[in-house]
């Protein structure tokens, strides 16, 4: 069980109303495809926040390591990594934040025989993200499952009102859960051996820009 994000500094704000949900869901999916799409979530989520203007520009993504976190590997995790039970695997866990807004929180489980010793020594001993220690490598992503851990149109979206019948009435703003996407995928060598597993939960702080049909 992951432990809970710490808060976003500014919490997302979008108010209640059909256009702000369809806005909201549009950009969950629109995240949610480049994550499949691509090889480094590190990557998007730096395209994603200098898009979306959630920290001065040319702010990069960190990983906060949490050192001492330990979760020993699932069976389905050293399946898909294609080792024994006995075979070594390192594990962290990280907040990877853009600014002060932790936009994920990721598990990792590696192969480290399957790096080099720079790499293993940058993943022991730094905060620096694993996709770009590991990015020499010319890795590829195999995405095993991806959800949306939260739809902002609800069961039934079309009863939601325009928010125009009582405008004296003070706007209601969504509430917005703290993880709002679930990426499941494996990283894979150019020569098709796969060395590191990863989990990754996406927090509302990837929506803490304003509604962008509201700010046109």
């Amino acid at each position: 069980m992951l432990p809970p994000p710490p808060p976003p500094i500014v919490a997302p704000a979008w108010p209640d109303t059909p256009v702000a949900r369809l806005e909201a869901l549009a950009m969950l999916q629109s995240l949610e495809l480049a994550l499949v799409t691509q090889d480094s979530a590190t990557l998007v989520l730096d395209d994603w926040c200098a898009r979306h203007h959630l920290a001065p520009p040319g702010t990069k993504i960190v990983a906060d390591r949490q050192f001492g976190a330990n979760h020993d590997a699932p069976a389905d995790v050293r399946a898909s990594l294609h080792v024994s039970a006995d075979t070594p695997l390192n594990y962290r866990l990280v907040h990877l934040r853009c600014g002060e807004r932790v936009m994920s929180i990721a598990e990792n489980w590696y192969v480290p025989a399957r790096l080099t010793a720079e790499m293993n020594r940058a993943l022991d001993n730094t905060d620096t993200s694993f996709g770009r220690v590991v990015r020499p490598l010319g890795f590829r992503r195999t995405t095993l499952a991806s959800r949306l851990l939260w739809s902002p149109l609800g069961e039934d979206w079309s009863t939601i009102g325009d928010g125009t019948a009582n405008r004296t009435q003070v706007a209601q703003n969504l509430t917005i859960p703290s993880r709002v996407i679930e990426n499941r995928a494996v990283l894979v060598l150019p020569d098709g051996a796969p060395f590191a597993y990863v989990i990754e939960n996406y927090t509302a702080a990837v929506l803490a820009a304003p509604p962008p049909a509201l700010g046109r």
